[in-house]
């Protein structure tokens, strides 16, 4: 018996040293995430947290740690549980920090709906700061000015959010005051409160619908990406759902769940989705770029097809090009667009592209036109360019295969720049390239670029089925990497670069693609 109780208190000790081990590596788990977070994520942070922890509590808050001590105290996080700070993570866009809890993105995407403690109406505020931009905040700050103390200090959107709730301005049931200052300051903002308020109301009447097919339809044209979930299977997300998919059982339950879809994907359903420039440069002075108006025609009809606003213009010098981006950039109809699209399609060289007059343009002064501080009326929005030309060194090519590189008395010797530098470093802009930086991209004289034939393919096809723009990509990429020059030795590699921070998806237009 004696023997017996040594060993019991052997392994007591045993799994006493375990717990304290695993313990320790949970709490060092926290501090390191907490070192990585800056004082602008620990504010969404305590205001994500603000419908779980005492508003008293979360006021003391100076550091990430402390807000996670205040999560532990009231058992939301702990060694078995961390998905509320996963899922907090993944709110404030800190998908890097998400592997220290042993999650990615996907996965986090995956449990939300059944797991997902932020509710939608804190989403929605925090969506709503996001894209208010500091501009719109002095005019807001000003309209509110006499529903607001006299000597408070407003910094950001959320201490502006937070101070209408504690004075009972703002609640879950009533964000008329928001609806408001967004109708007047900007009436984009208004997209995120009304996919909120349906929200409420699907939550409320989706289930009394008659069958599956009509839930689907309203869902669809209320503008609201829905979930899907058969009664035989497991729950899964399902970004695009039509009436009509294969294979969707009738006896399947729709739900709606706004904490899934309402920081993933980019507003796409306005009046209006927004202007489409393509520049196509054909003739310079020592060449002519044959194949390029088939290029050109193929993107009009794709991007109309769209719903875009498709305006073409031919062959512009270095000077024009710039003059119509300062154009476009002060175009005032874009606050009523979802997207900016830009396609250019000419010769080119690391970083750059050439005007007929063959003097190049960086791709970079091209793109900052149209940050938010250049144009606040795309702020927020997403803002796609595609380029159809050579980042490299001109290579001679086989008869009815031609190259976007350089007029040969140009040098080959040309620097380098990194496709990262060549798009703004604030976010939801793309830059789709026809190769990567230093080569030749190739272009058939008759049927068109590689590039640009494959794009305009792979969105024909892709869109009706609901992929988002960068599946889309690289579905282009595998497209391109297949071909080969008719001697079978040259080949060619696009490379998307972005900063879009959702989802960009094409609704899908009620017209077949064009041919």
């Amino acid at each position: 018996l004696s023997a017996f109780r040594q060993r019991e208190a052997v392994s007591a000790v045993g799994s006493s040293n375990m717990e304290n081990d695993i313990s320790l590596k949970f709490h060092q788990q926290l501090f390191l995430i907490s070192e990585n977070l800056v004082t602008e994520d620990v504010a969404a942070l305590k205001f994500l947290c603000t419908d779980l922890l005492h508003l008293s509590k979360l006021e003391g808050v100076k550091s990430a740690a402390d807000i996670f001590k205040l999560l532990m105290a009231q058992e939301y996080l702990n060694v078995e549980d961390t998905f509320l700070l996963a899922e907090l993570l993944y709110k404030i866009k800190c998908h890097s920090l998400l592997e220290k809890l042993g999650y990615t993105k996907e996965k986090v995407q995956e449990h939300l709906s059944e797991k997902g403690r932020i509710s939608p109406y804190r989403q929605m505020l925090y969506e709503l700061s996001e894209n208010i931009t500091s501009v719109m905040l002095k005019d807001i700050t000003f309209l509110l000015r006499d529903h607001l103390p006299k000597r408070c200090m407003i910094l950001s959107a959320l201490d502006l959010l937070t101070l209408l709730e504690k004075q009972g301005l703002l609640t879950k049931d009533n964000v008329k005051i928001l609806e408001d200052v967004c109708m007047t300051v900007s009436p984009d903002l208004l997209k995120t409160i009304e996919l909120y308020k349906k929200g409420k109301v699907l939550c409320c009447n989706i289930f009394s619908l008659p069958d599956v097919h009509t839930a689907a339809k309203l869902l669809k044209e209320l503008g609201v990406l829905p979930s899907f979930c058969p009664t035989k299977m497991h729950k899964r997300r399902c970004g695009m759902l039509s009436s009509e998919e294969e294979g969707t059982p009738v006896d399947g339950v729709f739900y709606f769940n706004p904490r899934l879809d309402l920081n993933t994907y980019y507003k796409m359903d306005g009046p209006h989705r927004g202007f489409c420039l393509i520049i196509n440069n054909v003739n310079f002075n020592n060449s002519q770029r044959k194949g390029s108006c088939k290029d050109a025609e193929q993107l009009e009809r794709v991007f109309t097809w769209l719903g875009l606003d498709v305006r073409t213009y031919t062959d512009l010098m270095s000077g024009e090009i710039i003059n119509l981006m300062e154009t476009w950039q002060r175009v005032p109809d874009h606050k009523d667009r979802n997207c900016f699209i830009c396609c250019i399609l000419s010769h080119g060289k690391s970083g750059a592209i050439y005007g007929t007059d063959e003097i190049s343009v960086p791709i970079r002064v091209l793109t900052s036109h149209f940050t938010a501080k250049q144009c606040p009326q795309l702020a927020a929005k997403p803002k796609l360019f595609f380029i159809q030309a050579c980042q490299g060194d001109k290579i001679q090519c086989p008869v009815y295969v031609d190259t976007d590189g350089p007029t040969p008395d140009l040098s080959s010797m040309q620097e380098r720049v990194f496709l990262s530098e060549s798009i703004p470093e604030e976010a939801d802009f793309l830059l789709g390239m026809a190769t990567v930086d230093g080569y030749v991209s190739f272009r058939h004289m008759e049927e068109g670029s590689w590039y640009i034939q494959a794009l305009c393919s792979k969105l024909k096809l892709l869109v009706p089925r609901g992929e988002d723009i960068l599946s889309i990509l690289t579905q282009v990429n595998e497209d391109v990497a297949r071909r080969d020059s008719p001697s079978g030795t040259k080949k060619q590699m696009p490379q998307p670069a972005y900063t879009l921070r959702r989802k960009f998806i094409f609704p899908i237009p009620m017209a077949p693609p064009p041919s």
